[in-house]
């Protein structure tokens, strides 16, 4: 049976954190985050997906916690009209765990790992497996199946709603030419394998239809 992701929070939070009430007024705090009515992509949902995928690869993770930790936290904060997401996200996580048991050098490695989702067109650093694993979970959205993408599009164009299709048109456009001129869109050679191709056809497919006008 799968897990809720309130006890899927408290069954990751409870070693670290045995006060049940700092790790219900954290989960508080993320759901109401991830709840707000602006969001359609960057939701619980989202949360979930890759909460579930990171399972599905946890032999190949060096640190799960921190991973997971990071997943939680990455777009806890988000707003579309801003650049400061991810270094507020991370600072929102840090006064989370500063109330655990979780080490502080391990509490700035849940930091780095959710400023590193920033940008995922930046080369990561080589020798840093969690890493590349935790970005490619949080892009496995791109070589989803055609319909997934298409309303993955859709969900950030809503989310960017304020924003006049002008400027929405070019800065997309410029986001999916800048992810179709990297090397490689995924970091691991499992996530290569299975959805480079894919997500390649999907990015040029939604940049020919803005470059239409048939979005």
């Amino acid at each position: 049976m799968s897990l809720t992701l309130e006890a899927r929070w408290h069954q990751l939070l409870t070693p670290l954190a045995p006060d049940a009430e700092v790790r219900r007024r954290g989960f508080r705090q993320l759901s109401d985050a991830y709840s707000q009515s602006g969001r359609h992509y960057h939701s619980l949902a989202h949360i979930r997906h890759m909460l579930e995928t990171a399972e599905a690869y946890h032999a190949r993770l060096q640190d799960a916690v921190a991973v997971q930790l990071a997943i939680w936290f990455h777009d806890a904060v988000y707003s579309p009209m801003r650049s400061d997401n991810e270094a507020r996200s991370a600072e929102l996580a840090r006064q989370f765990l500063a109330q655990t048991s979780l080490a502080a050098p391990r509490r700035e490695r849940v930091a780095f790992l959710i400023e590193r989702t920033q940008d995922h067109t930046q080369r990561p650093p080589a020798a840093d497996p969690d890493l590349h694993l935790l970005l490619d979970i949080d892009l496995q959205i791109l070589g989803a199946p055609e319909a997934d993408y298409w309303r993955y599009a859709r969900q950030v164009r809503q989310e960017y709603s304020l924003v006049p299709d002008v400027l929405y048109r070019r800065g997309r456009q410029q986001v999916l030419s800048k992810f179709l001129d990297t090397p490689r869109i995924y970091q691991t050679e499992a996530f290569r394998q299975k959805l480079e191709t894919a997500a390649r056809r999907n990015l040029r497919a939604e940049l020919e239809a803005w470059q239409q006008d048939k979005f």
